[in-house]
């Protein structure tokens, strides 16, 4: 199979897929060492280079003033419910400002500015219900229950100046999690494993494109249009071809072909 094309000088040039393949099945060895070794480089990465994460969650249940959490006087309609979810995107802008992550960290203690700690924080609906659910991620599972429940203490405050009649309750509150969120070892391994093969593949290609040596008579034949005069058989060039006509000289004439050389020259030496 062969793509045909046309460079900028106006030359045609063909692909030889076939070609390609061949080169690409004979350094099989190659793909398949350039992927181990792409995916120990990934493992490594990932196992030495980057410092693992963990989360840590709470949960805080929006009210939007006509009823409380713990109020069963009155009844909840669907629309109040409705009105307490639209709230909760509400409360997580106002969470999501620098203001309300100065606090956090006045009250966590720990050592970040509000734009790092918001990189750190994610909030939004749990399950499209009217819970807001605040996400932490930090390198250290206790710092990271930390800052979740002090945004859990200094959100409803917050909220309450701001919004008149506005309320949240802790549903649940966080603790740490030692089970890490990041990195995935698995997924660097495999992205490795395919950079590293892809990358072989890319280098043998290249190489097959760019090799101009004729190596059998056919590459003649078809890029050139000339005639074949003549063909002269490489005896001696297959080691296998080599041996068995040296063993057909030694069967039937009791030396080589090599000793045969060397003896012609060593008679024509005492004859001089």
């Amino acid at each position: 199979m062969e793509n045909s094309g046309k460079n900028q000088s106006g030359e045609y040039y063909t692909i030889d897929l076939l070609q390609i393949a061949k080169a690409l099945w004979k350094h099989l060895w190659a793909i398949i060492l350039a992927a181990v070794i792409g995916a120990g480089s990934g493992f490594s990465y990932a196992y030495f280079f980057i410092a693992p994460t963990y989360s840590s969650s709470v949960m805080l249940y929006v009210n939007n003033g006509s009823f409380t959490i713990g109020n069963t006087g009155f009844n909840i309609s669907s629309s109040e419910i409705v009105a307490a979810q639209s709230l909760v995107n509400t409360y997580t802008e106002i969470l999501n400002n620098r203001t309300t992550y100065e606090k956090v960290i006045q009250k966590s203690g720990v050592n970040y500015t509000p734009s790092e700690l918001a990189r750190m924080v994610k909030a939004g609906p749990s399950n499209k219900t009217e819970i807001l659910k605040v996400t932490v991620t930090s390198t250290d599972p206790y710092e990271a229950a930390t800052i979740a429940n002090c945004i859990a203490e200094v959100l409803p405050d917050r909220i309450a100046q701001i919004i008149d009649g506005a309320s949240m309750e802790v549903v649940d509150t966080a603790v740490p999690d030692f089970h890490k969120i990041a990195p995935s070892i698995t997924k660097y391994v495999a992205v490795g494993l395919i950079l590293g093969a892809l990358f072989a593949i890319g280098v043998i290609t290249v190489f097959v494109l760019m090799d101009d040596t004729i190596h059998d008579e056919d590459y003649v034949l078809q890029t050139y249009d000339y005639p074949v005069l003549a063909k002269l058989p490489d005896l001696l060039g297959d080691s296998s071809k080599r041996s068995k006509y040296r063993y057909y000289k030694k069967k039937h004439y009791g030396y080589s072909y090599h000793n045969s050389y060397e003896e012609s020259r060593n008679q024509t030496n005492d004859e001089r």
